[in-house]
Protein backbone atom coordinates (compact mmCIF):
# COMPACT_ATOMS: atom_id res chain seq x y z
CA UNK A 1 0.00 0.00 0.00
CA UNK A 2 1.40 3.38 -0.99
CA UNK A 3 1.92 6.06 1.63
CA UNK A 4 2.82 9.75 1.28
CA UNK A 5 6.46 8.67 1.75
CA UNK A 6 6.61 5.84 -0.80
CA UNK A 7 7.92 7.82 -3.78
CA UNK A 8 10.64 9.64 -1.82
CA UNK A 9 11.84 6.42 -0.18
CA UNK A 10 11.97 4.68 -3.54
CA UNK A 11 13.99 7.56 -5.02
CA UNK A 12 16.48 7.44 -2.15
CA UNK A 13 16.74 3.63 -2.35
CA UNK A 14 17.58 3.71 -6.07
CA UNK A 15 20.88 5.42 -5.35
CA UNK A 16 23.74 2.96 -5.92
CA UNK A 17 25.08 1.72 -2.56
CA UNK A 18 21.96 2.61 -0.53
CA UNK A 19 20.65 -0.38 1.42
CA UNK A 20 17.81 1.28 3.35
CA UNK A 21 15.77 4.47 3.40
CA UNK A 22 13.48 5.25 6.31
CA UNK A 23 11.17 7.93 7.65
CA UNK A 24 11.55 7.98 11.42
CA UNK A 25 10.01 9.87 14.31
CA UNK A 26 12.75 12.09 15.76
CA UNK A 27 11.27 11.93 19.25
CA UNK A 28 11.10 8.18 19.79
CA UNK A 29 12.92 6.59 16.85
CA UNK A 30 9.90 4.64 15.62
CA UNK A 31 9.87 3.75 11.93
CA UNK A 32 6.98 5.48 10.14
CA UNK A 33 7.77 4.03 6.70
CA UNK A 34 10.75 2.33 5.10
CA UNK A 35 12.25 0.77 2.01
CA UNK A 36 14.94 -1.70 3.07
CA UNK A 37 16.94 -4.51 1.57
CA UNK A 38 16.46 -7.91 3.17
CA UNK A 39 18.58 -8.30 6.29
CA UNK A 40 18.52 -4.65 7.38
CA UNK A 41 17.69 -4.01 11.04
CA UNK A 42 15.29 -1.11 10.58
CA UNK A 43 14.21 -0.65 14.19
CA UNK A 44 17.77 -0.44 15.52
CA UNK A 45 18.92 1.88 12.75
CA UNK A 46 15.86 4.10 13.23
CA UNK A 47 16.43 4.44 16.97
CA UNK A 48 20.14 5.21 16.51
CA UNK A 49 19.56 7.72 13.71
CA UNK A 50 16.76 9.55 15.53
CA UNK A 51 18.83 9.83 18.70
CA UNK A 52 21.94 11.06 16.87
CA UNK A 53 19.98 13.54 14.77
CA UNK A 54 18.09 14.93 17.78
CA UNK A 55 21.32 15.37 19.73
CA UNK A 56 23.08 17.01 16.77
CA UNK A 57 20.14 19.39 16.27
CA UNK A 58 20.01 20.37 19.95
CA UNK A 59 23.80 20.72 20.17
CA UNK A 60 24.00 22.91 17.07
CA UNK A 61 21.24 25.13 18.42
CA UNK A 62 22.94 25.40 21.83
CA UNK A 63 26.23 26.35 20.15
CA UNK A 64 24.50 29.06 18.13
CA UNK A 65 25.25 27.29 14.84
CA UNK A 66 21.67 27.22 13.57
CA UNK A 67 19.68 24.30 12.22
CA UNK A 68 21.20 20.98 11.25
CA UNK A 69 20.40 20.27 7.61
CA UNK A 70 22.37 17.06 7.04
CA UNK A 71 24.10 14.59 9.34
CA UNK A 72 26.47 11.78 8.40
CA UNK A 73 27.96 8.97 10.45
CA UNK A 74 30.78 7.06 8.79
CA UNK A 75 31.84 3.68 10.14
CA UNK A 76 34.00 0.84 8.79
CA UNK A 77 30.96 -1.12 7.55
CA UNK A 78 28.78 1.67 6.19
CA UNK A 79 27.32 5.13 6.42
CA UNK A 80 24.25 6.57 8.05
CA UNK A 81 22.93 9.85 6.63
CA UNK A 82 19.98 11.85 7.94
CA UNK A 83 18.03 15.01 7.25
CA UNK A 84 15.09 16.24 9.28
CA UNK A 85 11.86 18.08 8.74
CA UNK A 86 9.70 18.95 11.70
CA UNK A 87 9.37 15.91 13.91
CA UNK A 88 10.40 13.50 11.17
CA UNK A 89 13.84 12.37 10.06
CA UNK A 90 14.77 10.86 6.71
CA UNK A 91 17.47 8.24 7.16
CA UNK A 92 19.63 6.54 4.55
CA UNK A 93 21.84 3.55 5.32
CA UNK A 94 24.51 2.96 2.70
CA UNK A 95 27.68 1.10 1.90
CA UNK A 96 30.95 2.96 2.50
CA UNK A 97 31.54 3.43 -1.24
CA UNK A 98 28.27 5.32 -1.80
CA UNK A 99 28.48 8.74 -3.44
CA UNK A 100 27.68 10.83 -0.36
CA UNK A 101 27.27 13.99 -2.43
CA UNK A 102 24.42 12.46 -4.42
CA UNK A 103 22.84 11.02 -1.28
CA UNK A 104 23.04 14.45 0.38
CA UNK A 105 21.38 16.19 -2.57
CA UNK A 106 18.59 13.62 -2.70
CA UNK A 107 18.10 13.69 1.08
CA UNK A 108 17.89 17.47 1.24
CA UNK A 109 15.46 17.54 -1.70
CA UNK A 110 13.33 14.86 -0.03
CA UNK A 111 13.43 16.76 3.30
CA UNK A 112 11.66 19.69 1.62
CA UNK A 113 8.94 17.31 0.47
CA UNK A 114 8.85 15.71 3.93
CA UNK A 115 8.28 19.14 5.50
CA UNK A 116 5.27 19.66 3.22
CA UNK A 117 3.84 16.30 4.24
CA UNK A 118 4.49 17.03 7.93
CA UNK A 119 2.56 20.31 7.59
CA UNK A 120 -0.38 18.46 6.11
CA UNK A 121 0.45 19.07 2.46
CA UNK A 122 0.79 16.45 -0.21
CA UNK A 123 3.81 14.81 -1.77
CA UNK A 124 4.64 15.97 -5.28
Amino acid sequence: MATPFTAMLQTLSRQRGVTAALVVSEQDGIVIDSNMHIGQEGDRVAALAASLYRKARLSARAAGMGAVSFMQLEAPNGRLCAAGAGELVLVVVAQTAVNVGLVRVDLLRAAVELAEIAKGGRAR
